[in-house]
């Protein structure tokens, strides 16, 4: 009995090191035009657009609408077209006064 039990902890701990979420596969945020404004979506891998959604829209766009387009942005770039990447912006550490 013990040794069956020793055998399925195991197995749970082997399984739980391989849980598999979004956030492995995060990519530099890309933009979507939407009639509204662009919207920055978030893809995850160029396999699937499953986990695809928005991570900032325009006021009077939707959630879902957005995620939506993220999603269509997604399926765009995983047939072969261009990622438009969101603008990013680089923050530089100051030196604290002595």
């Amino acid at each position: 009995m013990f040794k069956k039990m020793t055998l399925i902890g195991a197995a749970v701990v082997a399984l739980s090191a391989c849980a598999i979420t979004p956030e492995q596969f995060e990519s530099t945020p890309v933009l979507a035009q939407s009639p509204a404004g662009p919207v920055t979506c978030q893809i995850y891998t160029h396999e699937q657009v499953t986990w695809d959604r928005s991570i900032g829209r325009p006021d009077s766009v939707s959630v879902e609408a957005a995620d939506s387009l993220c999603r269509q942005e997604g399926h765009r770039i995983m047939q072969g077209g261009t990622p438009n990447y969101a603008p990013t912006t680089t923050v530089m550490a100051t030196e604290a006064p002595l």
